[in-house]
Parts: structure tokens; C-alpha cells; sequence
């Protein structure tokens, strides 16, 4: 028989939720089976106190905040390159919790059982209403969130991935900062090749938040919306993409000061260097269509 999947998992803190940080260590540390290695990244700050989870937490302290994408990556360099020390990295919010024991053990039966399996986004509840926010639901069709399924992006805070994707695709844009990261990483395993789950049986417990409030919400959505386009969809549905979500936007009538720092960050998308261009396959452009999300929404 071969050994089990080794996991790993990957946190990035501010430093402000050290309650909240220690809870969702602990509910690491009772996961089944072997240990799951752990890295805490203080993304420009200071990590809280965690030696009571030694020796499976080890700890980073950036001396700036690199965003996102950036403290994560980080996370994944602790592991090796690529997170090669172990087969499956989960990345977790600091201020969520595993809501059961098994969900390490159900990542590396998943992974173990698919090959083609790249990426798995768990199902994010509220701890106290168990009520699933529709947005957390990665596909269009969200109103069951008890419904497991194949999907085309994932949530970033609540994510299990095979280490062989970031080997052989990359990590996440650092340049995002915040916004949009995890589906430029999904657009490249997926043109690679890899697929991605969404599983309502592993459950991540954590408060409803609404993501405007974050005061660069309005412009790095709109600003990484047009880079994520720019870095990865062939020419001529870069416009349609854009359009579409120009539209919806506005149908969703955003205050005064929404628009004009949505408007100010789709103006930088286009003046600012998006990064590398690798534009996905026709065949992957169908491929997300048949899964129920073609790249033009």
C-alpha cells in the first residue's frame, strides 16, 4: 500500500485575531490521521503566540504586508519550492475553523482517488446560522450549496491543492494584492489540464462578511478583473469578458463612491502591467463552457 498524502496548510494573519487564530490551529491539530504540518505567515506584522501548537506550527513574519497572494506564497516557499514537502497544501482563513475531523483525511482520499483532481474549494458556513452565502458557492447555478460539484474556481480562504498544480502552473499573481488571485490560478491549472471540486462535506466555519468592506474592495476588483483577463483569455473575448462585467456592475447600481473607485481601478487594469500574458487554449475556453461557466461571465 502507499503512504498516505502528506498535507500541509497555510495561514496568513494580520496579527489581530489571535483568538480566532488559536481556534482554527486546534481544529487543525485534531484533524484524522497523520499530523497536518502547519505555516502561520505574519503578513506584515507580527505573528500571536502559537508555541502550544508546536512542533507542527511553524511560524513567518514578513516586515510588510504583500497582500494576499503575496503572504501566501510565502507560505507555500515554507514548504520547499512549489510546497514540494508535501503532496496537498490547504489554505485557511486565520479567523475560520474546521468545522469537522476528517476534512484532512477526505482531502487526501479525494485527491488520491482522481488524478486529474488539481484543486478542491470547501464548502464556508456561518458558525452560528450554518447559512452558506450564495457567493461562496463557486458556480453559477449556487442555490443548493449541499450540492458537491465539479466547478471552475475556488474560494481563497477555505481551498485545498495538489502541490503538483503550483510545480507545474505557479503560485498566485503576486501583483493582485487582493481580488480575483484564486481564479487565475483556477484558469491555469485548468488549462493544464487539472480539474476542480467544490465539496459541501468539507466545511469551513466561518462569520458572514460582506467583501466591500475592505476600502480597496471596489478598485482591486475592478483593477484584477482586467488583469485577469489581460494574462489569460485569448484576444477577442477580452472585450466580451469586460463588457459583460461592466454591465452587470452598474445593474447592480453601486453608490457614488463605488463606481468612481471601480471606474478608477478598470481605467488602471489598462494602463498597469497585468504580468505575464499566457493566454488559456480554445479547448479550455470549452471545457469551462461545458462545466457551466464559459469565460465571458
Amino acid at each position: 500500500m502507499s503512504a498516505p498524502m502528506k498535507v500541509g496548510a497555510v495561514v496568513i494573519t494580520m496579527g489581530n485575531r489571535p483568538e480566532e487564530l488559536r481556534a482554527l490551529l486546534d481544529s487543525i491539530a485534531k484533524q484524522d490521521g497523520d499530523p497536518v504540518e502547519v505555516v502561520v505567515v505574519g503578513n506584515g506584522s507580527p505573528v500571536p503566540d502559537v508555541t502550544e501548537f508546536s512542533p507542527h506550527v511553524r511560524t513567518v513574519e514578513l516586515p510588510e504586508n504583500l497582500g494576499i497572494p503575496g503572504g501566501r506564497n510565502v507560505g507555500i516557499a515554507a514548504f520547499g519550492p512549489s510546497g514540494r514537502d508535501v503532496d496537498i497544501l490547504m489554505f485557511l482563513d486565520d479567523d475560520g475553523l474546521l468545522a469537522r475531523h476528517d476534512t484532512a483525511r477526505l482531502c487526501r482520499e479525494a485527491f488520491a482517488a482522481d488524478p486529474e483532481l488539481g484543486i478542491v474549494s470547501f464548502r464556508i458556513a456561518d458558525p452560528d446560522t450554518g447559512i452558506t452565502q450564495r457567493r461562496h458557492v463557486p458556480r453559477l447555478r449556487a442555490a443548493d450549496p449541499m450540492r458537491s460539484s465539479r466547478v471552475t474556481t475556488f474560494l481563497g480562504g477555505a481551498n485545498a491543492v495538489r502541490t503538483q498544480v503550483l510545480a507545474e502552473v505557479g503560485g498566485l499573481p503576486d501583483e493582485f494584492f487582493y481580488a480575483h488571485e484564486e481564479t487565475d490560478l483556477a484558469w491555469r491549472a485548468l488549462d493544464a489540464g487539472w480539474m476542480i471540486d467544490y465539496r459541501s462535506d468539507m466545511v469551513l466555519h466561518h462569520p458572514t462578511t460582506a467583501p466591500s468592506r475592505h476600502a480597496v474592495y471596489h478598485r482591486m476588483v475592478a483593477r484584477n478583473r482586467v488583469w485577469l483577463a489581460r494574462r489569460n483569455l485569448p484576444a477577442p473575448l477580452v472585450p466580451v469578458y469586460l463588457g459583460v462585467w461592466l454591465l452587470l456592475t452598474l445593474l447592480r447600481r453601486p453608490s457614488r463612491s463605488a463606481l468612481k473607485a471601480w471606474f478608477g481601478g478598470f481605467r488602471e487594469g489598462w494602463t498597469t502591467s497585468c504580468g505575464p500574458r499566457r493566454p488559456m487554449k480554445w479547448r479550455t475556453v470549452w471545457r469551462l463552457t461545458r462545466l457551466g461557466r464559459p469565460p465571458v461571465i
